[in-house]
């Protein structure tokens, strides 16, 4: 099957000016205004591991909190990270704020126009350097997430397995960039692949590529991309620990470096191989059950233990409400079994 790219780029476009998902950090296609880089950097860094859905009333609270870069900048490291607790992958919370003093220090609160220069700000790069210099500049730059991967990968019948082939699918997807209208392309191949090239069920008979499409020609759509075995993910065991004081709760704030870095959680022991009964202080302490999180590398279970009274050096405490909008998931699951 000879591939028209010209009609595929029409096709999709033209499907895309109809069928643009309505989201709250994007100008709509035909609309004239120019997109704030701000806020598409900003909805890109919250997108990475987070669904559209999850990460939307998000994005509305910080730019309504710090509308501009300049405002993002001045925030406190403690209030940043509290206000992206339930985002997860903290890491790219301290690289917001990193590459937000950055802007303002050496670029003067203007964000570079070009995805080399781009690229060299803290925590951005291949995907979020090209998609900002696609969508707010209008560079022709090769945006690939995996919504496009899948997209080439089902669109060329793509036989290697992912990951390695990665580099064939960024291939395939920067020969179709063209100079016209760069960021709607990139756009384009999102939605397509979010809302009908999507990895189960794939929506192929509403699809503006469906006459172009190796993988739905073979029958099998839902089998691209191939996928390698994956290595089982490691499990670790530990401690939580719930002090309680009349209806606070005490809290403590994690080192800056390491998982959940900086942020606010409940005291806990060393996650390893086997359970460890570490108690930060003295005291009556119960077992109130255990939890279950899953982190991208490994898999935890987390013994609960409650005791009441008490201090605890270096810890605040908060309000067993406060308590639970300010932590991370793994420590809102083990207080809401800690208050049962």
């Amino acid at each position: 099957m000879r591939m028209d790219w010209k009609a595929v780029r029409r096709a999709l476009v033209d499907w895309y000016r109809k069928e643009a998902r309505a989201l709250p950090w994007r100008i709509p296609p035909g609309d004239a205004t120019r997109p704030d880089p701000y806020r598409v950097w900003l909805s890109e860094v919250m997108l990475q591991q987070t669904t559209t859905p999850h990460a939307g009333p998000y994005f509305e609270r910080f730019v309504s909190r710090w509308p501009t870069v300049t405002d993002l900048a001045r925030v406190e490291d403690a209030e940043l990270m509290a206000a992206w607790a339930g985002l997860g992958y903290y890491a790219r919370a301290r690289n917001l704020l990193a590459c937000a003093r950055r802007v303002v220090a050496a670029h003067g609160g203007v964000f570079p126009s070009t995805e080399a220069e781009l690229r060299t700000l803290p925590g951005v790069g291949a995907y979020i350097g090209a998609a900002v210099a696609a969508i707010a500049f209008d560079e022709a730059a090769n945006v690939v997430d995996g919504n496009v991967e899948r997209v080439m990968a089902r669109l060329f019948a793509v036989e290697t397995p992912l990951p390695k082939a990665r580099p064939e699918l960024a291939r395939l997807a920067g020969a179709l960039v063209t100079a016209e209208r760069p960021g709607d392309w990139a756009q384009a191949l999102m939605d397509l692949g979010a809302t009908v090239c999507t990895p189960k069920s794939p929506r192929c008979l509403i699809c503006p590529l469906q006459g172009d499409c190796r993988a739905q020609a073979g029958g099998a759509p839902e089998t691209y991309p191939r996928k390698a075995a994956k290595a089982e993910r490691p499990h670790r065991h530990g401690a939580v620990y719930v002090l309680r004081r009349g209806g606070q709760v005490a809290v403590v704030r994690r080192p800056a470096k390491g998982l959940l870095g900086g942020m606010l959680g409940l005291p806990t022991s060393n996650w390893g191989e086997a359970p460890a009964f570490e108690p930060p202080v003295a005291a009556a302490w119960r077992n109130a059950g255990s939890v279950e999180h899953v982190f991208t590398h490994f898999s935890l279970t987390l013994q609960v233990w409650v005791a009441a009274g008490g201090d605890l050096a270096g810890a605040e405490w908060f309000a067993n409400a406060d308590a639970r909008s300010a932590l991370p998931t793994v420590f809102k699951k083990a207080l809401d079994r800690a208050l049962g």
